[in-house]
């Protein structure tokens, strides 16, 4: 029976060659896509599952609420922490602290080399499964100065030498290498060069009073290996109770703790990053990415889907005889639906290869859309993949076999000649008519979305952040002290000027204390900076009040001046209309008291889509850590890069020349909308192409079926305009449903859902919504046109003569 099966729809293939390859073209291009998501989505969940406790594995994150306001829920916790659950909860293993603060250059003779690392307790090997080379594990991280390395980064320090025992230099101290692990697993959340024990790095802060508060969760991870068949309902509940006691201790901050799945860290709740930002705590991609992308591959897979559909009732009329002929000898009609879909399989089979070509060739696109992907995902072949593949193309074959199979198999022997092609769904829409009207709306709304999207992020790109990007390179110092590079950089004559900061704002980077004014029991969370005096004229602050900072402190105790913007001046209500009764008022900004010397006109500190809130910049010193800020005026850019380039690579022979222009900045920090503008706009290229091929079907076997209709006409006068309007009235009717269906939903999911989290962004323009279904017009009418020309040029005698 199979191999009748089989038989059967290699001749109706063979017989319909147009059709055949219209399904199999647009079944392969859409299966690319979603050979390319199960691939990624396999990817994704073999993050760290190859740690042999992986599934008893959690990491802590918390919920951190300051003055009632401005909280979040982090990836990380404190050190305490992980030491009151080490004491006090029942039903744990093990506990392991991390803190992911070490990144140091080591020095090994004359060798110097970055290392980036965690410190980390012995626990460490008994939790996660990194298997050791040389060492012990459970006491290569016991000793204060003590430190393990993998096997590639002992390799760059001490090449073909024996590691074990050497001693390593890292800034003024000795550190002794007592272990070798094997390279970290691509497929870990952790990423690391060196471990360094824990112990060392309490020894390093023990002057330091907030290094082991409750409240200090910026820095650190704490993992716990709960025992075999434990309660974590009964675990959650003593984690609520350390919190509601160590809590009492600070009435400004409550913090709250909740245990994660190590499988549920790379894909799941999208939690706030550390200080040491996305590379210490591993790729993250939230769900919610991953199901837009699977609807969206879902919905051009069922486009594909209804293209078959519509061709295979498109020629029902061929198709009635045999069926009818089928059952008059005894075929039932679950044989006839098997028939069908057993047709539909072996068409997504076919396509499955075709597509697997268009997947390779995809494949490293995907990979090289952003420098964060080449770092999450490989997309490498292995047999799960190649199984879900095969496994996939058959799915896709049942659900577009489907509804033919159902449609044919009510065809009884005695009405098999007649016409049932007005199967109604609806009450003025047949069955086939439907399928193109949900076709052509999904196929709008993607490329409606796609150019709404494009715009918007432009505009984003474009928007005025309330200071002066263009030409200014920031660089990056490495831990280095500036002040030598400063000088070095002046003697550039295409550098006009030079000025130093903390951090580079307006692309993401946060940097924040608490301030008070008078009111002792009033504070507030205010973002800051750290700039010295040339920042502000060199990027273009307006000052609207007072002027930039006089003192010129070489430490952090000496800072007595701030600057701040508008929105400090509405929180405290100092000055609101006249900014100059700011100038000489004092503020408690993280416990120092600091004179207002400035008010700045508000800016853009965070991203776009943040509200614009308090924010101070203090005066920034030697012991901060520096972004040279250059603004660099040329003609031949890159010939100005080299030398600063070269001017950096003598300063500093360790560190790789790290400088991005502002501008570049910006792009980089909002890429993640450019790589969903460009999965969007690819994925509605598939879209339309894959519905121009149906409707090149659907054209061709409607001109087909009337050719005798038109012959008729022409021989009674019509005209070719006539003749258009004849065969295009109805697509273009079902198009306009299809547009009135999909502008309106589009404009409303943007301005509603999309563009409600960006308070600044600008209205939606009518051009941007038509210019989808002007572009779908354009190619139906071009379609429609040239097969009604190639029917109107056909000599009606040949065509009528059977007549």
């Amino acid at each position: 029976m199979i191999g009748s099966y089989v038989k059967t729809s290699t001749r109706n293939l063979l017989r319909n060659k147009l059709f055949s390859c219209i399904s199999i073209v647009g079944l392969a291009i859409s299966m690319s896509v979603g050979l390319l998501l199960i691939a990624f989505v396999l990817d994704l969940r073999s993050y760290d599952r190859f740690h042999k406790n992986g599934e008893r594995i959690y990491r802590i994150s918390s919920v951190a609420t300051f003055k009632g306001e401005q909280g979040g829920k982090y990836a990380s916790a404190s050190i305490k922490t992980g030491k009151l659950i080490r004491e006090k909860l029942t039903g744990i293993e093990e506990v392991a602290i991390l803190r992911n603060d070490f990144s140091q250059d080591a020095q090994v003779g004359d060798h110097i080399l970055p290392i980036k690392g965690f410190w980390a307790e012995p626990s460490f090997f008994r939790i996660f499964t990194f298997p050791m080379l040389q060492g012990n594990a459970a006491t290569a991280l016991r000793d204060p100065y003590s430190i393990v390395l993998t096997e590639t980064a002992a390799r760059k320090l001490f090449g073909n030498k024996d590691a074990m025992g050497s001693m390593i230099r890292f800034d003024t101290l000795e550190y002794r290498v007592t272990g070798v692990m094997k390279d970290v697993p691509f497929f870990s959340h952790i990423h690391f060069e060196a471990l360094v024990s824990l112990s060392t790095a309490d020894q390093l802060n023990k002057n330091d009073p907030h290094f082991g508060d409750w409240t200090n969760i910026w820095s650190n991870f704490v993992y716990i290996l709960p025992s075999k068949n434990a309660d974590m309902a009964a675990i959650q509940l003593q984690l609520d109770a350390i919190a509601k006691e160590e809590n009492l201790a600070d009435k400004d901050t409550r913090i709250q703790l909740s245990p994660l799945p190590l499988y549920n860290i790379v894909v799941g709740e999208n939690l706030r990053r550390s200080e040491g930002g996305p590379g210490y705590v591993g790729p993250h991609v939230p769900p919610v990415v991953l199901g837009l992308l699977g609807g969206l591959a879902l919905v051009v897979i069922l486009s594909a889907c209804f293209n078959y559909t519509n061709l295979s009732i498109a020629r029902a009329m061929r198709r009635f005889k045999e069926i009818g002929i089928r059952k008059a000898i005894g075929a039932g009609a679950s044989q006839v639906r098997l028939q069908f879909l057993a047709e539909a399989v072996m068409i997504s089979l076919i396509a499955l290869l075709l597509s697997f070509l268009l997947f390779l060739l995809l494949r490293p696109q995907l990979i090289h859309l952003a420098p964060e992907m080449q770092g999450t995902v490989k997309l490498d072949l292995t047999p799960a993949m190649i199984i879900s593949f095969i496994v996939f193309s058959v799915t896709v074959g049942v659900i577009a076999g489907f509804m033919p199979a159902i449609f044919f198999s009510k065809v009884n022997a005695i009405n098999a000649l007649r016409n049932v092609s007005s199967v109604k769904v609806f009450r003025h829409l047949t069955l086939r008519r439907a399928l193109v009207v949900i076709q052509y709306t999904v196929t709008l709304i993607f490329i409606t979305a796609t150019s709404i999207a494009y715009v918007q992020y432009k505009n984003i790109l474009a928007f005025d952040l309330g200071f002066r990007t263009t030409n200014i390179l920031n660089i990056y110092t490495e831990g280095n002290k500036p002040n030598v590079l400063l000088n070095e950089l002046r003697e550039i004559p295409e550098i006009t000027a030079l000025s130093r900061s903390l951090i580079v704002t307006g692309i993401g980077n946060y940097w924040g204390g608490n301030m008070k004014y008078k009111d002792v029991n009033d504070s507030t969370l205010v973002m800051t900076n750290h700039v010295d005096e040339n920042y502000l004229p060199l990027h273009g602050y307006k000052l609207i009040a007072g002027g930039n900072f006089i003192s010129r402190p070489t430490t952090a105790e000496a800072v007595s001046e701030v600057i701040v913007n508008e929105q400090v001046l509405r929180r405290f209500n100092i000055g609101i209309h006249a900014p100059e009764k700011a100038i000489g008022e004092q503020v408690m900004l993280n416990g120092r008291k600091l004179t207002i010397v400035g008010v700045m006109q508000d800016f853009h500190y965070g991203k776009v889509e943040n509200l614009i809130g308090p924010v101070a910049f203090t005066c920034w010193t030697p012991e901060d850590r520096a972004v040279i800020n250059a603004s660099v005026k040329s003609d031949d850019m890159p010939a100005t890069m080299a030398k600063i380039e070269a001017v950096w690579k003598k300063f500093d022979r360790v560190h790789p020349f790290n400088a991005t222009f502002y501008d570049q900045s910006i792009e980089d920090a909002y890429s993640e909308f450019s790589i969903m503008i460009k999965i969007i706009g690819f994925l509605s290229f598939l879209a339309i192409s894959i519905a121009s091929m149906g409707l090149f079907g659907m054209v061709v076997f409607t001109t087909e079926t009337r050719l005798k209709e038109i012959s008729i006409r022409k021989v009674m006068g019509a005209s070719f305009g006539n003749l258009i309007y004849l065969l295009s009235r109805n697509f273009l009717l079902l198009l306009s449903i299809s547009a009135v269906i999909a502008l309106p939903v589009t404009y409303l999911f943007f301005e509603k859902v999309v563009l409600s989290n960006f308070p600044y962004h600008t209205p939606v323009q009518i051009v941007e919504l038509s210019i989808g279904f002007l572009a779908v017009l354009l190619i139906a009418i071009i379609m429609i046109g040239s097969q009604t020309m190639k029917a109107a040029r056909e000599n009606p005698i040949a065509v009528l003569k059977s007549e």
